[in-house]
């Protein structure tokens, strides 16, 4: 789906919201609601008042890493961008040019055999692409015999939350958790934050809560996202823990709506249901693309940020909600002058209250 709302410069978020005025919190973000094609704005600390007891929060607790490092090729400076870590211990990078102001600029991969120096002393050597259709990504491996461990210490000490030329500056890596993000075991985590669960504050969390909201919690560790050739997203590792996978299963019962919150919680819950409908408890990787033509099983609800509208995330949302609310909400959203991007402003995409009345909107 790609839109023909355009989005002005100016709407990027180009700070946390809580550094734009004193006073301010994550939950002082905007949040517009769609209903169908129905639109309303609010707050986002609204939300509580916004859902019905019985209603599901699926929320990823996967933490940001400091996935963002520099590093030289021969006399050559480059910034490395770890993605994701395979099975067999090699590291899907992405290798990127500095740009002189902070930020850096798409840069060609490879080839084969490349070394790239990294502090600490550590070498990477490029292998081949992540993927036939292009060569942004390619699988890397760690040189010296350091243990499984060693690009986790290198990025801990020498890494930094990846950003790019739309913030202002760089970020402490605390800006870039989310209340729900989980030290893992073996240091993975995701290379970009799962941005949709950041307005949340231990304040909303205990609200939802006393209101009679339920959440259920699971892992997608996200790669890369492309900033510049919109592709779709690759096998991300993923978990829906059997506890999750019931209340889930417990809600769709009932009388209450299962609602995602990021793109990241959809892609995890989708690719754990079978084909009779029913969640369980998987651990893995994950390739599904949700599209229109795939739909969703289990989702009734999103809530996201506001993404480009070349995004391929869009056809996600149209799954959820259909075009014709994501279409109307993307032009009311620029109408409205909400904030794009990782530190803007919250999108609730919910069913229609009532069919007939879809077509009306409120503002």
């Amino acid at each position: 789906m790609t839109l023909t709302v355009r989005v002005p410069e100016e709407l990027s978020a180009r700070v946390p919201v809580e550094q734009r005025a004193p006073g301010l919190a994550r939950d002082s973000v905007r949040l517009l609601v769609s209903r169908g094609t129905r639109v309303a704005h609010h707050a986002f600390r609204d939300l509580p008042a916004l859902l019905r007891p019985g209603d599901l929060l699926v929320v990823n607790t996967s933490p940001t890493l400091p996935a963002a490092v520099d590093a030289t090729i021969g006399h050559a400076r480059v910034v490395v961008h770890f993605s994701t870590r395979a099975d067999d211990g090699r590291w899907a990078v992405e290798l990127r040019d500095p740009d002189g102001s902070g930020t850096t600029r798409a840069r060609a991969g490879g080839p084969e055999g490349t070394v790239v120096r990294l502090p600490g002393g550590l070498r990477l050597v490029l292998e081949e692409p992540l993927s036939a259709d292009g060569e942004r990504l390619w699988w890397a491996r760690v040189g010296e015999s350091r243990g499984a461990g060693a690009v986790a210490d290198m990025l801990r000490e020498h890494g930094r939350a990846i950003r790019y030329s739309y913030t202002a500056r760089d970020q402490p890596l605390a800006a870039y958790q989310t209340v729900f993000a989980l030290e893992t075991p073996d240091g993975a985590g995701s290379a970009e934050m799962p941005s949709a669960a950041r307005p949340f504050t231990g304040r909303v969390v205990a609200e939802l809560v006393s209101r009679g909201v339920q959440f259920a919690p699971v892992t997608l560790h996200t790669g890369v996202a492309s900033g510049e050739a919109h592709e779709a997203p690759y096998a991300e590792r993923f978990v829906v823990p059997e506890a999750s996978a019931r209340v889930i299963n417990a809600v769709r019962a009932g009388d209450g709506r299962v609602i995602a919150v990021g793109t990241t919680a959809v892609r995890a819950v989708e690719s754990a249901v079978g084909a009779d409908g029913v969640v369980r408890a998987r651990a893995g990787w994950t390739d599904l693309v949700v599209t229109p033509e795939r739909g969703v099983r289990v989702v009734d609800g999103l809530l996201t940020g506001l993404h480009e509208p070349e995004a391929s995330h869009l056809l996600m949302l149209e799954a959820v909600a259909g075009r014709a609310a994501v279409g109307r909400g993307y032009e009311e959203a620029v109408r409205g002058r909400y904030l794009w991007h990782e530190f803007g402003d919250l999108h609730l995409l919910l069913p229609a209250d009532n069919p007939h009345t879809e077509h009306c909107s409120s503002n």
